[in-house]
């Protein structure tokens, strides 16, 4: 008996597991209690509040669902992206442009002019084209007329082909069309090509162009002059006989300055407008960007009106037409 060892009682195999589980972490459920709470009758639907279609904005809770919060809706979804008008543009959009009021068929008046009729001042706008400066290949150009109001009265565009701009640069011949707000060609301006080869005293060698209004029915020249000093021209009728002149500065490059050329009587002695060269800084010494102002009285006639707006666009490819510049070979 002395060699026999003691060993404990053996135990269920069910008492074994529960000795060697570790206790559950988790609490017991909670006891059951009687609530309090009595449901009341139902009431009438909250209607959505009016401008939020489908329901509240945006960080606003429902009060039908208390405890919970809405769901993240990213932008351009099903609502739309408002922009409050003057502050922010709409995307994808071109800017309207306000045309002057149409004004009514006058007698005696070429149509399509009635507009100058009403006006004693117009701006000449030269659109800026990037694409000249960075490739150096010359575009037509073109401008926007306004008056002081920053109407748009007209509308000019160069038509002349590729080669002759880029083979003849300042020295091309162009044809300028003039539309007004309809897209109707009311003026063409015309600048047959003179050589400059010989002697620039010659009569052949002197620049001109020529003013059609209607198209096809001349209305008057703008000749050329020859001057030691400065630019002269002369504003001639249909049948070329002189009506007024154009005497500009004795430099007409304006830097730093506005160029101011003059518009006289044919004896020199009354003043009757200006067509001036405003200096717009860097951008009119680098590229082609002009911008005229014209001077006229009210009352004068309307053809020598569209005379002077016509000589304007000679004295700017003459003396403030930039050419891109060459690539050196």
């Amino acid at each position: 008996m002395s060699g026999v060892v003691p060993t404990a009682p053996e135990q269920p195999a069910g008492e074994m597991e529960n000795q060697t589980k570790p206790p559950d972490p988790r609490p017991d459920a909670p006891p059951e209690y009687s609530s309090h709470f009595v449901p009341g009758p139902p009431g009438t639907a909250v209607p959505p509040h009016t401008g939020y279609p489908g329901g509240l904005p945006m960080a606003y809770y429902s009060p039908q669902q208390p405890g919970t919060f809405p769901s993240y809706q990213p932008i351009g979804g099903t609502h739309p992206v408002c922009y409050q008008p003057g502050k922010y543009p709409v995307p994808n959009q071109p800017v309207p442009v306000t045309w002057m009021p149409g004004p009514t068929p006058m007698a005696n008046c070429p149509p399509g002019l009635e507009y100058l009729v009403q006006l004693d001042n117009i701006h000449v706008l030269q659109h800026f084209e990037p694409l000249e400066m960075m490739t150096h290949f010359e575009t037509n150009n073109r401008y926007d007329i306004k008056n002081n109001s920053d109407q748009m009265v007209y509308i000019v565009t160069e038509d002349t082909d590729d080669f002759t701009r880029n083979a003849y640069r300042t020295l091309r011949p162009f044809v300028l069309r003039v539309t007004d707000c309809m897209g109707r060609e009311i003026m063409t301006m015309q600048r047959p090509f003179r050589c400059t080869c010989c002697c620039f005293c010659c009569p052949s060698a002197r620049q001109e162009l020529e003013v059609q209004c209607p198209p096809g029915v001349t209305l008057g020249f703008v000749a050329e002059h020859w001057n030691l000093c400065r630019a002269v021209y002369s504003i001639q009728n249909e049948k070329k006989e002189n009506v007024m002149r154009v005497r500009g500065p004795c430099s007409t490059y304006g830097c730093g300055s506005d160029s101011v050329f003059e518009v006289k009587s044919l004896d020199g002695v009354s003043n009757i407008g200006s067509i001036i060269r405003k200096w717009n800084g860097l951008l009119s010494a680098m590229a082609d960007a002009d911008h005229f102002d014209i001077h006229f009285p009210l009352d004068l006639d309307v053809k020598m009106k569209a005379m002077i707006f016509g000589a304007c666009f000679l004295i700017d490819f003459m003396y403030f037409e930039r050419s891109p510049p060459q690539p050196s070979r």
